[in-house]
C-alpha cells in the first residue's frame, strides 16, 4: 500500500482514480499531478515505485493544501464568516444551506429528519356549575 500526504491509497485501483482518495484532490488535480509528472495514469498503485511515490508526495507537499491543512484553512474560513456577521456566516451557525438553495420543501440532509407537528389540542376549561 503507497502511502502519499499520510493517506493509504488502495493497492488495486488505478493511479488517476486512487489519488482521489486524497481529501482535496479530485479528478481535475488528480490528472494534472500525473501529467506534471509524466506519469501513467492507467498504471496499478501497487506497481508504483518507491521513487514514483517519493516524486507524487513531494509535489503534493509543495504545490497543494490536502488533507488537516485544507480542512483547518476551510474551517477557519467558516469560524470568520461567523464572526464577522456575515449572513452566510449566520446560515453556517443556523446549519442551513449556505449557498442560496431553496430550505422551504428541501435542504433535509442539512436540516434533519423531518419533525411533524400536530394541530394541537384545545384546552377544556373546568367549569363547575
Amino acid at each position: 500500500m503507497a502511502r502519499v500526504a499520510g493517506v493509504d491509497l488502495l493497492k488495486n485501483k488505478r493511479l488517476d482514480i486512487g489519488l482521489r482518495y486524497i481529501y482535496g484532490i479530485g479528478p481535475a488535480i488528480s490528472h494534472e499531478i500525473i501529467k506534471e509528472l509524466s506519469l501513467n495514469p492507467s498504471k496499478r498503485i501497487r506497481d508504483l515505485t518507491e521513487e514514483e511515490v517519493n516524486t507524487i508526495n513531494n509535489f503534493i507537499t509543495k504545490n497543494l493544501k490536502v488533507e488537516g491543512d485544507l480542512k483547518r484553512e476551510i474551517q477557519s474560513n467558516i469560524r470568520r464568516l461567523i464572526e464577522i456577521g456575515s449572513y452566510r456566516g449566520l446560515r453556517h451557525r443556523r446549519n442551513l444551506p449556505v449557498r442560496g438553495q431553496r430550505s422551504k420543501t428541501n435542504a433535509r440532509t442539512k436540516r434533519g429528519k423531518r419533525k411533524t407537528v400536530g394541530a394541537g389540542r384545545v384546552p377544556t376549561l373546568n367549569k363547575k356549575n
